[in-house]
């Protein structure tokens, strides 16, 4: 069986100071937003899907928190050994949810904080950024 990895690929920056990208696809007809890119929209079947950026920034939807190491293969633990690590759902502006793994200072209260994708090895993740203070915000 072949896995079609590209819009993993497509999200990972080539340079460590290029952005990520999520590269996603938008149909002519319906105005449908889909991801990964294709070539036919998921809502109205037609083959009129033409490729589009999508945001690389939007809000943890729903997460849960991975408190025991994954079989082995396909993770590989690092080598100061497993530590418990969130993985959710970004909802991001066009309306669409990706799953990938959350990085966060803390694994408490994820749920509607901002996120934004960066690039890593081997998989993009998800920065779960805190909120901001009020003096933050007036900085802004």
């Amino acid at each position: 069986m072949t896995v079609d990895d590209s819009a993993v690929r497509n999200a990972v920056a080539d340079d460590a100071t290029d952005p990520a990208v999520l590269h996603g696809s938008e149909c002519t007809v319906c105005g449908t937003v889909g991801f990964p890119a294709g070539t036919y929209c998921s809502r109205c079947a037609t083959a009129t899907a033409r490729p589009r950026e999508l945001s690389t920034r939007g809000t943890v939807w729903a997460y849960t928190v991975q408190r025991f190491a994954p079989k082995s293969p396909p993770y590989v633990p690092p080598p100061e050994g497993f530590s418990p690590f969130a993985m959710g759902y970004v909802e991001l502006p066009e309306g669409i949810r990706i799953a990938g793994i959350l990085e966060a200072d803390t694994l408490d209260d994820l749920q509607g904080a901002p996120a934004t994708l960066i690039a890593t090895q081997p998989v993009p993740r998800f920065l779960v950024l805190p909120e901001p203070t009020a003096d933050q915000e007036d900085r802004r």
